[in-house]
């Protein structure tokens, strides 16, 4: 492994940080820059660091991707190490890692799907957007997916941007997805869907939508696909006139866009991509073999910010059913949840002492990349806070690098990273930036070849 300490040196003070996306590589930053002396391991159960910038954002949103340089930065610095393929619960316990590090950083996220609630919501056919993307994106949990698309008719149940997300690689053409780092396999499937038409529902008003105007813009610039947004729905809206500017201007901005939206003519593209809003899910429908065949919704009205159900229900046709409708963290064996909003349980992410939890599984999952920041600041703050004048008495990551070759474990240090990042541009199509390895076993293939 590559970084390690000196055996038989015993860290100032040892940090073990649990998961590499955005939230655990801005803490790892932050700290790593506060103490040099500190020795900061970072583990995942993947080989892969980066998280949801490599397995969430769009496949089509390479410049969001750029972040890693900074990631990447935080991984490289003197004291930091990377071990993927390491696993809590399997390779380490969550006590282990107590008995070694001084502080432990949670930075797990929040990868489970919440359910839609309703009847049908089991049938073939349904999925969570968090496995959908991470089937396109070539994540290892999902990449055997292999999701039905018999089209003609899809329906996305939400109204965010990871709901945007989908509708819009659904549409693209393979000369619009050509330079994207979308996998292969998806890739292939998606081009050969039959679906004209893509529904995106949303429970409350155009007002309410949690969507960035970039996103929601986006759907105008597509080459195939035309947005439709019933007119009747805008009619007399405005934006807040309370509350955080900023959000009162996007919401403005969306306003304008949908409007726009709304008065484009019909030139005869063979996608559309219906905005739904005031609608709520009542019932996924069977289409006679126990598959998803549509959705039953019933029409809403907006009260004090909450969707309220009118009464009056209508059927969408839909062969294939998504839900973007929000995460939860995973249990963690041995600590507090808070099972209502699906968060590690946490005081301004102290959970107890020498444990700490940050990103979505410290808020829940909301905003943007960047929106981990401010979240990794306050939390590495305590720890920093925590640590100042302790004279540290436990082994750090000698104790761990021990319990892991005791076990047979395989971890990947950030030199294996760099190999099999290699190995997926190399391998990738003319134009694009990388094709994945989209199961572990490849991935470790890959650096028993090199």
């Amino acid at each position: 492994m590559s970084a390690s300490p000196t055996p038989d040196v015993r860290p100032a003070a040892s940090v073990c940080v649990v998961g590499s996306g955005p939230s655990g590589l801005y803490v790892v930053d932050a700290i790593a820059r506060k103490r040099p002396d500190a020795a900061v391991d970072v583990i995942d159960r993947l080989p892969t660091p980066f998280g949801l910038v490599r397995a969430g954002v769009a496949p089509d949103h390479l410049g969001t991707k750029n972040i890693v340089r900074q990631f990447d930065r935080a991984l490289s610095r003197p004291g930091v190490r990377f071990l993927g393929n390491v696993t809590v619960g399997r390779d380490v316990s969550l006590d282990e890692l107590k008995a070694a590090y001084d502080a432990i950083i949670l930075a797990v996220g929040a990868p489970v799907d919440r359910p839609l609630g309703v009847p049908g919501e089991d049938l073939a056919a349904v999925y969570g957007s968090g496995a959908f993307v991470g089937w396109y994106n070539g994540h290892p949990d999902h990449a055997a997916l292999s999701p039905r698309l018999p089209g003609p008719s899809v329906a996305v149940v939400g109204n965010g941007n990871v709901a945007l997300d989908i509708a819009r690689i659904l549409a693209k053409t393979p000369g619009e997805m050509a330079e994207s780092d979308i996998c292969a396999h998806a890739a292939e499937v998606i081009e050969a869907a039959p679906v004209t038409d893509i529904h995106v529902i949303g429970r409350r008003g155009p007002v309410e939508a949690s969507f960035t105007s970039a996103e929601l813009g986006e759907l105008g610039h597509l080459s195939r696909a035309r947005p439709v947004v019933d007119a009747a729905v805008l009619d007399g809206l405005t934006a807040d006139s309370e509350g955080d500017p900023r959000a009162r201007k996007v919401k403005e901005r969306n306003l304008e866009i949908l409007r726009d939206f709304s008065a484009r003519p019909d030139e005869g593209e063979p996608v559309r991509i219906h905005l739904h809003f005031h609608a709520a899910p009542l019932a996924v429908l069977d289409d006679g073999t126990g598959a998803a065949g549509g959705l039953r919704l019933e029409r809403t009205r907006v009260e004090l910010g909450r969707a309220v159900g009118t009464g009056e229900t209508f059927d969408l046709p839909a062969a294939t059913v998504v839900t973007a409708i929000g995460y939860r963290c995973a249990a963690v064996p041995g600590l507090p949840m808070d099972e209502n909003r699906g968060i590690v349980a946490n005081d301004d992410g102290r959970v107890e002492p020498g444990i700490y939890v940050t990103g979505w599984a410290r808020r829940g999952p909301s905003g943007v990349i960047p929106t981990n920041r401010t979240d990794a600041m306050a939390v590495a703050g305590h720890v920093l806070a925590d640590l100042e004048g302790l004279t540290s008495e436990k082994p750090g990551p000698a104790a761990l690098d021990a319990l892991l070759a005791e076990r047979g474990a395989r971890p990947v240090c950030y030199d294996d990273w760099k190999r099999i990042d290699a190995a997926e541009v190399a391998r990738a199509a003319e134009g694009r930036p990388r094709e994945k390895f989209i199961r572990v076993d490849e991935m470790l293939a890959a650096l028993d070849a090199g």
